[in-house]
């Protein structure tokens, strides 16, 4: 029973630790700008009216027009805004160790926190623009059902996806920093294989491998849930085989994370 009770009373401290440093790790990420934490906000708010821009106006397809039931600005938001917090979440998560390398050399700090503390962090900003999204709706006429609970579902099982690959990639690129180049590449090559700016269910019918592909994907089952939730009107089970496989890669990259960080955290004081 004493056990039990330390237990939870590590896990609560663990928790409050994670809350407090996520908070802090928000406030100082602008502190010096004179407009501060706005700019969290301001860039992809302007990112998501370039995307509209260009898509809607300078390469305004009519096709897509009579397939979408709404507005391409409500479904490119619905896209984007997963895509941000996975896209945050991964930068800042792999960059930890190297941020935090005061802590590292602590003995007794739990650094396998630290990637869970970028995540939160990142979770902030999210929490903004899923509020911002369901606004942005209610304003064309789109009001919320039972359907956009579906959100805190999609949000938790991303979270631990991102998780999973941080742990592996904090740990890697205290030794190959040349990694933080090579996954920005490749989050600016993910955004369009995702899909986010196009629609893929129209242009891939007829190539189902290429669908297959994507599909693999397991961003691409979150960003089709959230239009599912504000859109398509579907249940995540509904899509029993890919909720299964996003689930199947999800703890499988976890457990391939945590075993990569703990591989290598014995080095890290020494290498930073």
């Amino acid at each position: 029973m004493s056990r039990l009770f330390t237990g939870r009373k590590e896990s609560g401290r663990t928790a409050k630790m994670i809350k407090k440093l996520a908070k802090n790790d928000f406030r100082t990420k602008f502190a010096g700008s004179y407009l501060g934490i706005i700019w969290a906000f301001v860039q992809p708010v302007v990112t998501v009216l370039v995307y509209w821009f260009v898509f809607e106006i300078g390469f305004r397809n009519p096709d897509a027009d009579s397939t979408l039931t709404v507005p391409f600005l409500l479904y490119l938001v619905a896209g984007i805004v997963p895509w941000f917090f996975f896209q945050d979440s991964l930068t800042g998560g792999t960059n930890s160790m190297l941020e935090y390398s005061y802590l590292v050399k602590k003995v007794v700090f739990r650094i396998d926190i630290l990637p869970i503390v970028k995540i939160v962090s990142a979770m902030y900003v999210h929490a903004f623009f899923v509020c911002f999204t369901v606004l942005l709706y209610l304003l064309y006429g789109h009001f919320p059902d039972l359907y956009y609970i579906q959100v805190f579902y999609y949000s938790g099982g991303l979270a631990l996806l991102v998780l999973g690959f941080c742990y592996a990639t904090s740990a890697v690129v205290v030794f190959f920093r040349d990694l933080s180049q090579i996954i920005g590449i490749a989050l600016q090559v993910g955004v369009w294989v995702t899909p986010i700016m196009w629609i893929a269910e129209d242009r891939l019918v007829s190539h189902p491998v290429i669908r297959m592909i994507l599909k693999a994907n397991p961003v691409y089952y979150v960003v089709t849930g959230y239009r599912d939730a504000f859109i398509n009107k579907h249940w995540f089970w509904e899509r029993p085989l890919w909720t299964l496989y996003f689930w199947c890669f999800t703890a499988g990259m976890l457990v391939f994370g945590r075993w990569m960080f703990r591989r290598l955290r014995i080095h890290f004081a020494d290498v930073l």
